[in-house]
């Protein structure tokens, strides 16, 4: 073997300041970094420890309004509570593991991270601002790069206690970010319905919430008819909210101390648990955990005292000795409410009734799907696995792999030998998928295409059998594929609605133009780039690619590995799919025409 070339001695041990280990090692902190293209990427989560610090002294009755306000990359935060207390200013925005979180008599709910938040903001910033309003008087610091440059105090007549803090995401940390405004105020709409009576005033608009979570059911159904009234339930340690709409599958939205666990955790398991035994106790029969929840929509926020994470940035609840609390609670006050609401409980019940015959129907339908598959082949066909199943190490590895729904053999047949065969799978589409929109669930067990997606998937009986941890729709960027791109998205939109809500889904974004001379090539993926390119090199060749398979195995190579371009795909509330899909793959034909003439761009014609 080798020697080393390095000498390992006292010299190679490097003692680093917290905050310029935070700096170094940013993704321990902040989770994903991301240009600011998903809801979860780093500036968002730079924002909401800051926001989260103010939301704590509401919680313990204090201000009942935030001003924030975002001008270009910057960041400005401004609350009413009672501000951090001044001889303190600087250490808690700089000395990790400082803060007044660790005292349950001034937070007993905190939001914000232990002595970490706002440290990691400061150290992520190119430039932040604090300042601390207290009886008039004020301490304020000015930091670069999380190193304090200036430090402020004196006397403010008239000043409102509380905390200000500006922040700018640091551009060497975070590169080519942009702040998308949905996502901002997406964020800020959960603040409000989890903390009703706040008031959030962003650059001018205000959100605000009466009825806390049963706002946000609403919100996120939208038009969707509903089966019955909502049950909405809330006290000062657990709120919950649920109802069935006519959708399938079953969507939640699981906070704690007023963090979005995305992920859930053990209170959703514990909710959906309590909910299932209420509802068999009230009608005396055994329905199934999948009878009851299937078109439900629900939402649970609990307040605990030092919460148990799975990871640092908290998508997902480990704290097991509330589940106990939380499944009796649910079941206690889902039976209040049955036997209050006899009409809504009896359409209820006729709901779960439904569910139940359908399942039933299906499961004939899946076994007759499964025996029809085994007789064609025992494998999927025009599935190229990754190794992380072959070697049968999913539940280990699963977070790292992908699949690609491509358009035809030819783009595959690029993507097979250009691709990572540890972690990337292939499924190669026949043509156009069924347009399913408005057909029964049996219908895609019928269709050969649409079950043998489910099965490469591994979604064929829900969610939990997903192999793959993105799911990656790689389709030509002419007309045929975005018709490919939409006819994927209603299939997944109307019967695996989960699997796009839990951000699984994806789009695969390749170069429209390369453009090159002797000695360079640029590839653009807009006319714009196109245009700049080409003027930088000078009078060069300019390739237009048609499709996915114009593009050679070892250009591709680039375009799947480390800097691979993927668009997620979000959807800002349920209430919205239904319609869009409608009026994207629905039968109203004529209007589809209108818009599409009125938008039509003629120069690109």
């Amino acid at each position: 073997m080798e020697k080393a070339k390095v000498a390992y001695d006292e010299k190679t041990i490097k003692t680093l300041d917290a905050l310029e280990h935070i700096r170094l090692r940013t993704g321990m902190y902040v989770g994903r970094l991301g240009d600011g293209s998903h809801p979860q990427d780093g500036i968002y989560i730079l924002l909401k420890e800051v926001i989260d610090n103010s939301i704590d002294e509401f919680i313990m009755g204090q201000g009942k309004k935030i001003e924030i306000k975002r001008k270009d990359d910057t960041i400005i935060i401004r609350d009413y509570g009672r501000g951090i207390p001044l001889g303190k200013v600087i250490e808690c925005v700089s000395k990790i593991n400082t803060g007044g979180k660790y005292s349950d008599d001034v937070f007993q709910f905190s939001v914000g991270l232990n002595g970490v938040g706002t440290k990691a903001v400061n150290a992520l910033s190119s430039e932040f601002e604090v300042a601390s309003f207290r009886e008039e008087q004020y301490v304020h610091g000015l930091f670069r790069e999380g190193k304090l440059i200036q430090k402020k105090e004196g006397k403010k007549p008239g000043a409102k206690n509380g905390t200000y803090i500006k922040f700018t995401p640091d551009r060497k940390i975070f590169k080519n970010y942009i702040w998308q405004e949905e996502y901002i105020e997406w964020r800020l709409r959960f603040y409000v319905y989890l903390n009703a009576g706040l008031t959030i005033d962003y650059n001018g608009n205000e959100y605000v919430s009466k009825d806390g979570l049963k706002d946000l059911l609403f919100a996120e159904i939208g038009d969707e008819p509903i089966v019955y009234d909502v049950l909405h339930y809330q006290e000062t340690k657990i709120e919950f909210a649920f109802t069935h709409t006519i959708n399938y599958g079953e969507n939640y939205f699981s906070f704690v101390n007023g963090q979005y666990t995305i992920d859930g955790g053990t209170h959703q398991t514990a909710f959906r648990m309590g909910l299932l035994k209420g509802i068999n106790e009230y009608a005396n029969t055994t329905f199934t955990g999948d009878d009851v929840r299937e078109g439900i929509v629900g939402a649970i926020a609990v307040k605990l005292k030092d919460p148990v994470f799975e990871s640092q940035t908290k998508n997902k609840l480990g704290s097991t000795e509330i589940k106990s609390w939380v499944v009796n609670t649910v079941k206690e006050q889902t039976l209040i409410w049955l036997h209050k609401n006899e009409n809504e409980a009896k359409k209820l019940i006729e709901k779960i009734k439904s569910n139940e015959r359908i399942r039933k129907e299906l499961s004939t339908i899946k076994k007759q799907a499964r025996e029809r598959a085994r007789k064609v082949a025992i494998r999927i066909p025009k599935l190229i696995d990754c190794k992380v199943h072959y070697d049968d190490s999913r539940e280990k590895r699963r977070e790292e792999t992908s699949i690609f729904l491509t358009e035809g053999d030819s783009a595959a047949g690029s993507m097979i030998q250009s691709r990572d065969v540890k972690t990337q799978a292939i499924f190669s589409l026949k043509g156009k998928p069924l347009n399913c929109f408005g057909l029964k669930k049996a219908t895609v067990y019928k269709n050969e295409e649409l079950y043998n997606i489910m099965r490469a998937l591994g979604i064929e009986d829900g969610l939990e059998g997903l192999r793959y941890n993105k799911v990656i729709i790689a389709t030509d960027a002419d007309v045929d594929g975005m018709h490919i791109r939409n006819l994927l998205l209603t299939y997944f939109l109307r019967y695996f609605e989960d699997l796009v809500m839990k951000g699984h889904v994806y789009i695969f974004e390749t170069p429209l133009f390369r453009v090159r001379n002797k000695k360079e090539t640029i590839y653009c993926y807009s006319e714009n780039e196109r245009d700049r390119a080409s003027e930088l090199l000078s009078s060069p060749e300019v390739t237009r690619f048609k499709g996915l398979g114009e593009i050679s195995p070892k250009e591709f190579k680039q375009f799947v590995g480390e800097d691979i371009r993927l668009i997620p795909v979000q959807v800002s509330s349920l209430g919205k799919v239904h319609s869009i899909l409608e009026f994207l793959m629905g039968k109203n034909t004529p209007e589809r025409k209108k818009f599409i003439i009125r938008n039509l761009r003629l120069d690109v014609i």
